[in-house]
């Protein structure tokens, strides 16, 4: 973003709006793929949404101006929607006792890929500046490379995926009977709401930092766009073991206390994210910025891990529908939250700071929610116990 920002002369007021609307364009994707996962399967909505998706990654390189940039980078947000699509699938594939652990591993996974391209990215784009591109032509090239490891990602999803343990939804005659029980009827479930809330302080803000971190250590501390994109990718990468870490210690209470102890669990999580986000904005110098970072990159990564150790049991036979509802919440915060980073009046430091405040006040209505032990829950316990003994 720091050298597109130079090539298309874009202002402080574009690259919020480019922030907004490549997390806002995920929103509805996010819950029209949750329906598709109770009606197609998983693995076909995934493999499709890699094909269709990795067109506009391609092709971004086109893009000339402001407004054709902008439309680029919203269709490439839909590819967002396939966080539901692992959750969905891996919901339906693993055993209620570690639903959490499960969903935490492959969604942080999925995360880690942010990390990942806010390392790489800048080091394949320097490399081809090192053939002789200009830095307006080199960002472009740079797109191919995910592009192409999308194609990859689908073959290797038709080859070696099924949507359940039994086999895949036509295989099992599972496809007609899912069209007849999308419950709508949760939308009147406070817990979903209250997860909702709480995923938009965690996954929003993750979604927010990974867009602005480069920017910000770049404008505040004047590092090179490679040690930025290093340092944003480093909040990233720590997603190989914070998101399941959440899943892991949602799991183990959730056996211990419940739902109830799920949902304490959470709200801590977001008290000490929104606490580490007030210290990194008032960070006086790299080092301490460094740190603060760390701290609540621990907390929100988990704080997402244990969001969806309570997610696959709010209602059971809508998985995919609460999944969707929930991960479209996470991007709904992102979408606010780049209202407060395009604005020339409130600096990046300020809103850094205003969010931390925000995400404080959900926690305390997360931990207020009663998510009460669900009968399927007990069920599971009681089998677990019986099995042990």
């Amino acid at each position: 973003m720091p050298t597109i920002r130079v090539d298309m002369g874009l202002t402080k007021n574009q690259v919020g709006n480019l922030i907004i609307v490549s997390v806002s364009s995920t929103i509805g994707a996010r819950l029209f793929i949750g329906r598709l996962c109770d009606t197609w399967g998983p693995r076909k909505t995934a493999i499709r949404l890699l094909l269709i998706g990795c067109i506009p990654v391609f092709l971004v390189g086109l893009s000339k101006d402001y407004m054709t940039f902008m439309l680029f980078r919203g269709a490439i947000g839909i590819i967002g929607a396939s966080f539901v699509i692992t959750q969905s699938h891996t919901s339906m594939m693993f055993a209620p006792n570690i639903k959490g652990t499960a969903n935490a591993v492959t969604g942080g996974w999925g995360n880690l890929g942010g990390g990942v391209t806010n390392m790489v990215m800048p080091l394949i784009f320097a490399a081809i500046v090192g053939f002789g591109y200009t830095s307006a032509e080199s960002w472009r090239y740079a797109m191919i490379v995910p592009g192409v490891m999308m194609l990859i990602v689908a073959w290797l999803y038709y080859k070696y995926t099924k949507d359940t343990p039994t086999g895949n939804y036509d295989e099992i005659g599972r496809t007609k009977a899912t069209r007849e029980k999308a419950d709508w009827s949760i939308l009147k479930d406070w817990r979903l709401w209250a997860l909702v809330l709480g995923y938009a302080m965690s996954f929003g803000m993750e979604l927010t930092f990974d867009n602005v971190a480069s920017l910000h250590f770049v404008d505040t501390f004047k590092m090179s766009q490679a040690g930025a994109g290093l340092l944003a990718g480093v909040f990233g990468f720590m997603n190989l073991f914070a998101r399941a870490l959440g899943g892991i210690a949602s799991d183990r209470i959730g056996r211990r206390s419940g739902m109830r102890g799920k949902g304490i669990l959470l709200g801590i999580l977001l008290f000490t994210e929104g606490v580490g986000l007030i210290l990194f904005a008032m960070s006086g110098n790299l080092s301490m910025a460094i740190v603060m970072m760390l701290f609540f990159a621990i907390s929100l990564h988990m704080a997402n891990g244990a969001t969806y150790g309570i997610v696959p049991f709010v209602n059971e036979k809508n998985v995919g529908l609460v999944s969707s509802i929930v991960g479209a919440g996470g991007n709904l915060g992102g979408m606010a939250f780049g209202f407060l980073f395009k604005s020339n009046s409130i600096s990046y430091v300020q809103a850094f700071t205003y969010i931390g405040f925000v995400v404080i006040a959900i926690s305390f209505v997360v931990l207020a929610t009663k998510f009460y032990k669900l009968k399927s829950l007990e069920k599971m316990e009681e089998a677990t116990t019986v099995a042990m003994a």
